[in-house]
């Protein structure tokens, strides 16, 4: 890694001009208009922040109008698998979609397409034992941890091949051999999780003297989630015991449909990391390398016990907040211009100007990944619905499904209790 061990040092950030705290509400409803002239301009920051010691390499290459530089070029292989991962969510979501209006799936479904950069610029810099925690808009995160787009796509439809047998659905999903720790329909329930998995890899690695324990978690959350109290309470517990850990910050400017600008005193979300004594960073999330820079430096800070570190990635979801929602609160120029920054069509671009990609091969990548989601389909639409005695499973500690009584016997062994159940 080309930056140096202190690069998110809190004081290694000037504290931005003219922060949003100071621009009073009449200001606020021009700033928007604003922002969208300049393609280069975040809307919750008034100002980009700048490092005094950028990342450096010898093989560094500046790219305009962002907040961090590369370092170094990626390679071929790292410039594809990059690629084939950020297709492969939006082929997997835009397919979801198809799937949910025909009634193949039930409840509320929450698509991540436009956010591709972030769960991939992260995600795929993780090892096998390092740990993911989602929230409700998930099925990315798990597809880029590494769960099967077949076992995704069955628990969406509710079958027993899902990666929860049919139990998650769309808002939970879960995989202990991928370490995929649950999608969670509540904003902020998964952090406190997340901050527990961090907690075990520290206590093995420290207590229990297993050195080669290395392992990180990264928690995704919205922006929308960081006013609420269980996200400052484990920013504090986190940095007082330095725990192994990447808070991500998925900013898309809207919780629910409520503007980021409109319900955030301050909506610079970095600066709450310092607070607690953790590095704060801002990132373009809507370009693949520099989430992936900044994600680099992130996990080798967390690896090498130096801490955790809070991330906001500024990006945009191109759908509604579900795919029950209309979407028609966004201003539609607001929607354009975040369109022309598609992170997909940015990195393609990116590839052919390096000479890292011809235009065959990836169309090549597309054909696999449009086939690839094709089959998930018909796997789990030709899956089986789990069984009704399913329904009572993972419900209760005991494995028979209605707990045990203060005698120590099951309570479905009591013929009183099960009275009014025997249908189920």
């Amino acid at each position: 890694m080309a930056a140096s061990a202190s690069s998110f040092a809190a004081n290694k950030f000037l504290q931005p001009v003219n922060s949003t705290r100071s621009i009073d509400n009449n200001k606020k409803k021009t700033l928007l208009g604003n922002q969208l002239k300049d393609s280069s301009f975040f809307l919750g920051s008034a100002k980009k922040l700048y490092m005094k010691k950028p990342f450096s390499s010898q093989n560094s290459k500046s790219r305009s109008n962002g907040v961090f530089a590369v370092s170094e070029l990626i390679t071929k292989d790292e410039g594809l698998e990059l690629y084939e991962d950020m297709v492969l969510g939006r082929a997997f979501e835009d397919m979801c979609a198809q799937m949910y209006y025909r009634g193949k799936m039930f409840g509320f479904v929450h698509l991540y397409n436009g956010q591709e950069a972030v769960s991939t610029g992260f995600i795929k810099l993780l090892k096998k034992e390092d740990s993911v925690v989602s929230t409700y808009r998930d099925h990315v995160h798990a597809l880029s941890k590494g769960v099967p787009a077949r076992q995704v796509m069955s628990e969406l439809f509710g079958k027993t091949t899902g990666c929860c047998r049919g139990q998650g659905g769309s808002m939970h999903m879960f995989s202990k051999e991928h370490n995929v720790l649950g999608g969670f329909a509540f904003i902020g329930e998964g952090i406190p999780v997340a901050t527990g998995a961090a907690f075990t890899s520290k206590y093995r690695r420290e207590v229990m003297k297993e050195a080669d324990c290395d392992h990180v978690t990264m928690a995704f959350f919205g922006d929308g989630t960081c006013n609420n109290g269980q996200f400052f309470e484990c920013l504090n517990m986190a940095a007082l015991w330095k725990l192994p850990i990447i808070f991500v910050v998925e900013n898309n400017l809207w919780a629910i449909g409520m503007s980021h600008l409109r319900s955030t005193s301050d909506p610079e979300i970095w600066k709450k990391g310092p607070a607690f004594g953790m590095p704060g960073v801002h990132v373009d999330g809507m370009d693949v390398l520099k989430v992936r820079e900044v994600a680099k430096e992130a996990v080798a800070r967390a690896r090498r016990g130096d801490g955790p570190t809070l991330v906001e990635c500024e990006t945009y979801r191109f759908r509604g907040h579900s795919l029950a929602d209309p979407d028609e609160l966004r201003d539609p120029a607001e929607k354009n211009h975040y369109a022309a920054r598609d992170p997909i069509s940015a990195l393609k671009k990116y590839m052919f100007e390096n000479n890292l990609a011809s235009e065959a091969e990836l169309k090549a990548i597309d054909k696999k990944i449009d086939e690839l989601v094709e089959e998930a389909v018909e796997f789990a639409d030709e899956s089986p619905h789990p069984v009704r005695s399913q329904l009572l499973e993972n419900v209760f500690a005991d494995p028979k499904g209605f707990g045990i009584g203060p005698d120590g016997r099951y309570r479905c062994e009591d013929p009183k209790f099960t009275e009014g159940t025997a249908h189920v």
